[in-house]
């Protein structure tokens, strides 16, 4: 087991392993030659160095995407918080096992391997107004089945989710994380009154745990989902395999962002995919430091926007591991 306590995963984060500097350097050298004029592909060239020093090679790749989505059912929509029932959860996982929702196209259209791993679905997580979401035993059980979850042979990972009611869960550990007001806004589509009510249900939340905020991992446990947890269990697990990852929307960065307060520079291998159509993710990603690849409005969660940036990294790469050298093109390089 990579970890069996918060204790041990608080052990991790201490001692994460970092990008390999000789492969950047050796990226940027390369990148410096393409036939092409300094600086022409913009953000493409960072992309492709960024993810050389995380595969520690001069030339990346990115023809082997993994994409997993990860389901989890919440206590806390029994405060109205969600436009659907909570069944709908399981609906959608039937759907992406048939094939049939806009993440199976997308991963298909990248050429991505697509697992889904439904967590415990008839057992949705306590409502954190009244009590922790999660034991320390369900949040490290579901951290470590988003950590075994990610292959180590991908080339780059994305995590997805599906969870009526986490964008009050994502809210709720956004403000707790980082203060403030305003983090939640209306997900799958509320209403003026169902907005009023997750506002509700995050402020009785932080006020109901209070007393464990200060630690990011407990914040987790006390207001996050199983789908949530996994997402942060599978971003470390990528970490620590040195597996670059795309993130996706506002529930995504979430996740993510536990692991930034617990341990700052610990989402380096990371890069945001989009940015949301939910109106705090763009407060998240700046309080995050991730400028996004793309913003189309999209608000579909599924890891559907991260999914649709792998075209981007995979532009990147192919320019700069494809490209030839001004050398080896024979061409002057002026």
């Amino acid at each position: 087991m990579p970890f069996q306590t918060l204790a041990d995963v608080r052990a991790m984060l201490a001692k994460l392993p970092a990008p390999d500097a000789v492969a950047i350097s050796a990226a940027e050298a390369r990148n410096g030659q393409l036939t092409k004029p300094p600086g022409a592909l913009g953000r493409l060239e960072k992309v492709a160095i960024w993810m050389g020093g995380w595969q520690g090679t001069a030339k990346p790749t990115a023809e082997r995407p993994q994409i997993v989505i990860f389901a989890g059912n919440h206590g806390v929509t029994a405060k109205g918080v969600s436009a659907f029932p909570a069944e709908v959860t399981a609906q959608m996982v039937a759907n992406f096992a048939h094939g049939g929702a806009a993440i199976n196209q997308l991963a298909h259209a990248f050429g991505a391997k697509l697992d889904v791993h439904p967590l415990d679905l008839d057992t949705p997580t306590a409502d954190f107004t009244e009590a922790p979401a999660m034991t320390e035993d369900e949040v490290i059980d579901a951290m470590r089945k988003g950590y075994e979850a990610v292959n180590l042979e991908a080339d780059l990972f994305i995590a997805g989710e599906m969870g009526i009611g986490n964008t009050t869960a994502a809210a709720a550990i956004a403000t707790a994380l980082y203060g403030g007001v305003g983090w939640a806004g209306r997900g799958t589509g509320v209403d003026d009154d169902g907005l009023r009510r997750k506002e509700a249900a995050v402020a009785a939340g932080l006020e109901r745990h209070k007393a464990l905020l200060g630690d990011p991992l407990q914040v987790l446990r006390c207001l996050g989902g199983r789908e949530i947890a996994a997402m942060t269990g599978a971003y470390l697990g990528a970490r620590m395999g040195q597996v670059p990852v795309i993130l996706d929307g506002f529930i995504s960065c979430a996740a993510a962002a536990v692991l930034e307060k617990a341990a700052p520079g610990a989402l380096d291998h990371c890069i945001a995919g989009h940015q949301s159509a939910e109106g705090a993710h763009a407060r998240l990603l700046e309080k995050l430091g991730k400028e996004p690849l793309l913003s189309l409005g999209l608000r579909l969660g599924e890891g559907s926007g991260a999914a649709l940036a792998i075209g981007v990294v995979q532009g990147a790469v192919a320019c700069h591991s494809g490209m030839l050298t001004f050398a080896e093109a024979g061409v002057a390089a002026g």
